[in-house]
């Protein structure tokens, strides 16, 4: 009984853990700022919502500009998507989340001309029952446009490190194929050993000897 207490116990933490775990967590994390010529590129904003259990009206602008000119504005959500006539037109998709926390972008068959700065602002009005505030914020991405790929070099440290450790596994079982085979031959060579000596006593004695066993 004590057993099972114990078991319901540690499964009850289990649970805990796992839907702590699996919850779903919004992260503020940075976008990425290269992108390759001929490729899509996400242009990564989330903006959290510190009380979701409050509902609130969410308006998204997407701005760019190059390196010392002035912001344009190329897409915007107010309750539907509208992207508006520049270089990009045609080439911008909606990616962000239903509950508009990622308010993310995508930029179809990036060229070398859409390298500058992007900048997402995000503006939330909160409807509670006595005012309405609103929440701001902004997020800059400084975009470059390459034409190759370059090597990344975490990527290629990570390749070696796990070539080294397949080598080292493989290093690994094989000596232990090794021990285990000397073991199994030595036991069965012992056991070999003491049925010959067991067989060579006189068969009047057999009945006082008992073959002995090795643990």
């Amino acid at each position: 009984m004590a057993a099972l207490a114990t078991c319901f116990c540690l499964s009850s933490v289990l649970l805990v853990i796992w839907v702590g775990i699996c919850s779903p967590v919004c992260v503020e994390v940075p976008s990425e700022t290269e992108a390759v010529q001929g490729t899509h590129m996400k242009l990564l904003c989330i903006s959290c919502m510190k009380r979701e259990e409050v509902s609130a009206s969410t308006v998204v602008e997407w701005f760019y500009k190059t390196e010392g000119g002035k912001d344009e504005l190329i897409y915007e959500y107010r309750k539907v998507y509208h992207e508006f006539p520049s270089r990009f037109s045609g080439r911008l998709q909606w990616n962000g989340s239903k509950d508009m926390q990622d308010v993310s972008i995508t930029v179809l068959n990036v060229t070398l001309n859409d390298s500058g700065i992007y900048t997402c602002n995000v503006t939330r009005e909160f409807d509670f029952e006595i005012h309405r505030p609103l929440f701001t914020s902004s997020r800059l991405i400084h975009l470059t446009v390459v034409e190759e790929a370059g090597e990344d070099f975490t990527s290629v440290i990570s390749e070696i490190m796990m070539y080294i450790l397949l080598v080292f596994l493989t290093l690994w079982l094989l000596i232990e194929m090794v021990y285990c085979y000397r073991k199994v031959s030595k036991a069965e060579e012992t056991v070999q050993e003491n049925a010959t000596d067991y067989l060579a006593i006189p068969s009047e004695n057999k009945e006082n000897c008992a073959v002995p066993v090795e643990e």
